[in-house]
């Protein structure tokens, strides 16, 4: 019998989520998918202390947020060399509500892979999926900058990438049942919320779902893992990126994987379409304390990860 993880490449494109480029290799993913808290343990490895010193003296005259672009390109560069699609590079997240600026970080990342000769085809750019970043990934996508929305969390947001026509969301499947496990407190039963009825599980199935229905392009993939189990219930998503932890886990383990998502099904449910502007999408947010709260939460955390590592760039 095949292993979880080679029957999951079957019905789903595998993606490495980790800046750990040298633990990749032993899994051959497609992809490979980064932010500012992987990078920043990656960089504390001292198998990556000489990119660290290499890039800080090369660009020394330049400030520090060009310096940790340069940084984080460097990553996307070696990790390019290991996986056969795309890398998705996270520009600044303290940006996360500035249009104006955050198309002009994502245009300054790709015109460094351009230096390096990596084309733009093999990169995502990832934003957070907020009004002004999906506003953003929309100028991006018209430009033929592809992009991956990062920290999704309902189904507005997802369809709100849609109209803009970014390449790729990313709902966080685990962030999503951290909130409502802790919402829950005694009352959550661990084995009843698991599976199919796990609440990160059912809304990227909701997505999953929506957009297959309508035959919307903007490719889906689950991320943010906390079990093999989530995984499991979500095979067949377009793509899943999942720690090496649980490609690990994943790979030593022997059992019949179930395909849980097809197009095919998805036709055949009905569904109502929604449509979303700046005031609707809004008032979504406002009316989901989960996702307002892990969003919110999610851009602190990215943004507070940058910080440190600007410091590392100060002082390595």
């Amino acid at each position: 019998m095949m292993n979880l993880l080679d029957q999951l490449k079957q019905v789903t494109t595998v993606v490495a989520d980790t800046g750990d480029f040298e633990r990749m290799r032993q899994y051959t993913p497609q992809d490979a998918t980064t932010n500012p808290t992987l990078i920043l343990k990656a960089s504390k490895l001292p198998n990556y202390a000489h990119l660290i010193e290499k890039t800080k003296i090369a660009y020394r005259e330049q400030s520090l947020d060009e310096v940790m672009d340069q940084l984080l390109v460097a990553f996307g560069i070696e990790i390019l060399q290991i996986v056969p699609g795309r890398v998705s590079t996270e520009i600044d997240a303290r940006l996360s509500f500035d249009t104006a600026a955050s198309v002009a970080r994502a245009q300054k990342i790709i015109a460094i892979y351009a230096e390096h000769h990596i084309p733009k085809s093999r990169i995502l750019i990832k934003i957070a999926a907020t009004w002004e970043g999906i506003q953003a990934a929309k100028i991006l996508e018209q430009e033929g900058i592809h992009c991956n929305l990062t920290l999704v969390f309902n189904l507005m947001q997802a369809v709100a990438c849609a109209q803009a026509k970014v390449q790729l969301i990313s709902p966080f499947i685990g962030r999503i049942t951290d909130w409502y496990k802790r919402d829950s407190g005694n009352a959550w039963d661990e084995l009843a919320m698991s599976g199919v009825n796990d609440p990160g599980v059912k809304s990227v199935r909701h997505i999953y779902n929506y957009f297959k229905n309508f035959q919307i392009d903007t490719e889906i993939m689950g991320a943010s893992f906390r079990n093999i189990n989530q995984i499991k219930a979500l095979a067949g998503c377009d793509l899943l990126t999942i720690s090496p932890e649980l490609l690990e886990e994943l790979k030593n383990t022997s059992d019949n994987l179930r395909v849980e998502l097809s197009p095919a099904n998805a036709i055949k449910e009905t569904i109502q379409a929604i449509s979303c502007d700046a005031e609707s999408f809004n008032l979504a947010m406002q009316s989901d304390p989960m996702a307002r709260e892990k969003l919110a939460e999610g851009i602190a955390q990215f943004s507070k990860d940058i910080d440190q590592l600007l410091e590392l760039l100060k002082t390595a």
